[in-house]
């Protein structure tokens, strides 16, 4: 059996949408790179489109604009996003992100432990738990 890799190439990787509504492009992930403890995607979010609410039981998560502008909402705060914003998710903290602009939101995420639909529990799942 082939080793993992070490390094991804963007184009490589296909997008998939994921459990709350972006789209996602997994660059490093458990399940295909040499990574053990977390994973980093460019998620997508297209104008006037936004993100279903929803929490992760176990992973951090930090979400890096990379482009466009965005309304975050998380534990029941709403603020605007730009490229160049860094924000902070605990476990448990429910969150969304609307893109406002004109251009697709793009942001880096990186969760800790890796991301996995397992841990995603969509608001008024009757199944979501909070830490």
């Amino acid at each position: 059996m082939a080793a993992k890799p070490v390094h991804t190439r963007y184009d490589a990787v296909a997008p998939y949408p994921t459990k709350d509504g972006s789209l996602i492009r997994e660059l490093i992930h458990p399940d295909h790179a040499a990574v053990h403890q977390l994973s980093l995607a460019e998620a997508t979010v297209a104008p006037g489109q936004a993100t279903i609410s929803h929490i992760h039981g176990v992973s951090e998560e930090v979400y890096h604009i990379l482009a466009g502008e965005g309304r975050m909402t998380l534990a029941g705060e709403s603020f605007a996003v730009t490229a160049g914003d860094t924000v902070v998710i605990a476990p448990g903290s429910y969150h969304s992100i609307a893109n406002i602009g004109a251009a697709p939101l793009r942001i880096l995420c990186c969760c800790a432990p890796p991301y996995r639909h397992e841990d995603t529990s969509l608001a008024g799942d009757s199944e979501s738990t909070t830490t």
